[in-house]
């Protein structure tokens, strides 16, 4: 990322990174005893690495080349590592501070930890997430004034779809892991944010 972007492409990561860390440490020992808590608690591994930041690397690389839009495309490398941390918030403090959680198909009650399984306050701090992300992307100048209401938008929506890939094939695809569905995500919010960008006409 260092050598495509810059330090700030590599900031980013070191942000998500750091806020990510934090987070996932709200409620640890709640979650341990109820079996969510994350391996390492919390610490990130390689596997994590590449689930979260694959889609960013590969975008800065093609940004690098000069193959793609460099503004379109630098918008997509934020809006990756938004939905990430609208991911990760929305995962930890819904599996800490979450009541009631519902499978994101049906909507009926599930215990915690259930794969596609939301809460309201989970989707709360999704949304919180996101636009902590977004500003941390827009004061790295990945993107404009303008563009800050629809990548929070992108990163909270980009959430639900990966609860929406949980619920339905996660627990029937064997090589369907959670960095898999970490790196779909991500590829998601950042292929639907340069398409929305493009069609909106909010390039910068």
């Amino acid at each position: 990322l260092w050598g495509c972007l810059g330090w700030r492409g590599w900031s980013a990561v070191v942000i998500y990174l750091l806020l990510g860390s934090l987070v996932t440490r709200i409620g640890l020992a709640q979650k341990k005893l109820e079996g969510l808590a994350e391996g390492r608690e919390g610490r990130r591994g390689p596997e994590n690495l590449w689930g979260s930041a694959g889609t960013g690397a590969v975008i800065a690389i093609l940004i690098k080349t000069r193959l793609v839009p460099q503004s379109l495309f630098l918008i997509g490398f934020a809006a990756s590592f938004i939905a990430k941390l609208a991911d990760t918030f929305g995962s930890e403090i819904g599996k800490s501070w979450g009541r009631r959680f519902f499978l994101i198909t049906n909507f009926k009650r599930v215990p915690a930890g259930t794969e596609g399984a939301i809460s309201v306050e989970g989707t709360l701090a999704s949304a919180i997430g996101s636009l902590f992300m977004t500003l941390a992307m827009w004061k790295l100048s990945f993107l404009g004034y303008s563009q800050i209401g629809l990548l929070v938008s992108v990163g909270l929506f980009a959430t639900l779809f990966e609860s929406f890939i949980g619920a339905i094939f996660q627990e029937r695809v064997g090589w369907l892991t959670n960095e898999i569905v970490n790196f779909l995500q991500t590829t998601f919010a950042a292929f639907l944010s340069i398409y929305l960008v493009w069609y909106l006409d909010l390039i910068s």
